[in-house]
């Protein structure tokens, strides 16, 4: 938060001993990140540096809201995973922006506007490819972990699965990115006319969900609200755990201000779960909540 009289905030941190992070938000003019006071290229490098695994009550939206929403969560974990990710998502933001001025500031009319789309099928049809591949390896690489949490959370009474659902159909062990590709072509140029009239591209890693189901049923739909919070519980552990895994460090665990959204006994089991290995930053209202000897164990600020 910058105070009410300055232009600029400033957040240093210690990475591992060796490296020294510095953010300076502006008011006015976003932000900058230094590493060893040298100013980064690009913002999205930072993640090169730190990992975290964020959790607040609005990540219940990961399966109760719309498909945007667990896309951004999911984006997420793979630009942690695989740093390249975010590029690739710039790019094909950006493809995509292009292709619907294409459509709707008159360019289609144009003699040459045939190869113009051909181009731009094939750009979208390569980057589309490599995000969906990434992702799904991504989701791969998450349910075991997921369905570790949640047999543990649930007592074992409950059946959880994840599924990434795409206009891309493809066996769950192929991953061939030629294969991919080809079928993402033919898409884009099955849906050209309707694309035309509309202006809008229905192909494509920005149209995709992910399906969480509880017993074969989807939980956006039948799960109650505990089963919700359960299951959201379990997504952020695995995430920690799969960074765990994956890159050797312990991630930053950031609550905030969960413990209201969860029973005593999800409470205690997310506290016993921060541990003492990795940083765990916590913000609440109410300490009460915590149990007295993790407050013994912890530093408090008070603001």
């Amino acid at each position: 938060m910058i105070n009410y009289e300055s232009e600029l905030a400033i957040i240093k941190a210690q990475v591992d001993y060796k490296e020294n992070l510095q953010i300076n938000l502006f008011r006015k003019s976003g932000k900058k990140i230094f590493i060893n006071d040298s100013p980064l290229k690009k913002q999205s490098d930072i993640r090169k540096y730190i990992r975290s695994v964020a959790f607040s009550s609005n990540d219940i939206n990961i399966v109760r809201g719309e498909p945007g929403f667990r896309r951004l969560w999911l984006d997420k974990v793979v630009a942690q995973i695989e740093p390249v990710y975010v590029e690739l998502l710039a790019r094909f933001n950006k493809l995509l922006k292009q292709r619907g001025h294409f459509w709707r500031n008159g360019i289609s009319s144009n003699y040459e506007s045939d190869s113009l789309i051909d181009s731009f099928d094939a750009q979208m049809a390569l980057i589309g490819t490599r995000i969906f591949r990434r992702r799904r390896r991504a989701i791969e690489k998450l349910k075991p972990f997921i369905d570790l949490w949640h047999q543990y959370l649930s007592k074992g009474t409950e059946k959880v699965d994840v599924e990434y659902f795409s206009s891309i159909i493809v066996d769950d062990d192929d991953d061939d990115e030629e294969m991919i590709k080809n079928q993402f072509l033919e898409q884009l140029l099955k849906q050209r006319n309707v694309e035309s009239l509309t202006g809008k591209c229905n192909v494509g890693p920005h149209r995709d969900d992910v399906n969480f189901l509880i017993n074969r049923n989807l939980v956006r739909k039948y799960a109650s609200s505990g089963q919700q919070r359960t299951i959201v519980l379990a997504i952020k552990m695995a995430e920690l755990d799969l960074l765990k895994k994956l890159i050797s460090v312990e991630p930053i665990l950031i609550l905030d201000d969960v413990l209201a959204e969860l029973d005593i006994f999800r409470q205690n089991m997310l506290l016993d779960a921060v541990g003492t290995d990795g940083q765990c930053l916590i913000s609440a209202t109410h300490l009460e909540k915590f149990n007295k000897d993790f407050l013994k164990n912890s530093q408090i600020i008070y603001l």
